[in-house]
């Protein structure tokens, strides 16, 4: 099976890239050749555009307070796993502290940064980090590989509370999903959504179909078409097979 996740909001959109940017970030850092620390440097500069919107933060721990509030209202339920609700409050707490502890602009130390902007700036041009075009650079990717990881996390690390927020708001996101089995008549599939709105879908299927799913959503209805995948094609064509596939709405 192959799943996609399609963001229907705004916030759920941002959430999916900075999970995406975050993953990266960590492949990357794990590594040891100086060509993987480039790119995560590449990474971090992503994440500071990413999240640079001045009401991220605030965002984040209004859906944050949200949430403990609604899990809070379980406490009393018999059919909830009390240990692995106040696991679950407590992981909140924990992240909406560290939130709060963050001052200035997101990724603001990085753009004080002198010599990581030019590094930014210089990346932007087709192989313009060269050893002759930084050559500072060029001398801190010949050290050691720990001692690069070890620069790499202390920079990233001012930006790990917004991971770790993120993470819980999309964990909670698809945990609340419900998932339901359907056919695409001749790759084509239509829901009404009674004005109901979802943050978040998800379409998964048979792989080896080659086939991409198309999907466009409001809070009237769902529609989904299933197109070829095939590499070389100049516009993707319909698929006049019938598709099984399991639909996931996810709603907080």
């Amino acid at each position: 099976m192959i799943s996609f996740e399609f963001p229907v909001t705004e916030r759920t959109r941002i959430l999916l890239r900075l999970e995406h940017l975050y993953a990266r970030l960590g492949h990357f850092i794990g590594k040891d050749h100086p060509y993987d620390h480039h790119a995560a440097l590449l990474v971090l500069f992503e994440l500071m555009e990413t999240a640079s919107r001045a009401d991220l933060k605030a965002d984040l721990l209004q859906e944050l307070e949200r949430q403990k509030q609604m899990l809070e209202a379980l406490r009393e339920n018999p059919q909830v796993a009390e240990e692995t609700l106040e696991g679950v409050l407590e992981d909140i707490e924990h992240a909406s502290s560290r939130l709060l502890a963050l001052t200035g602009k997101f990724g603001q130390h990085l753009r004080e940064n002198e010599w990581l902007m030019a590094i930014k700036q210089r990346a932007g041009i087709p192989g313009g980090t060269c050893q002759f075009d930084l050559p500072s650079y060029h001398l801190w990717q010949q050290k050691t590989a720990e001692v690069r990881r070890q620069d790499i996390k202390r920079w990233a690390t001012p930006l790990m509370p917004t991971a770790e927020a993120a993470g819980i708001l999309l964990t909670l996101l698809r945990d609340s999903g419900k998932t339901h089995h359907y056919v695409a008549r001749r790759g084509v599939f239509q829901q009404m959504s009674g004005g109901k709105v979802v943050q978040l879908i998800r379409v998964a299927y048979d792989g080896g179909l080659e086939l991409l799913p198309e999907l466009s959503a409001n809070k009237y209805a769902l529609n989904i078409r299933f197109v070829s995948a095939v590499t070389g094609e100049s516009r993707p064509r319909q698929t006049e097979q019938d598709v099984e596939f399991h639909l996931t709405n996810c709603k907080f």
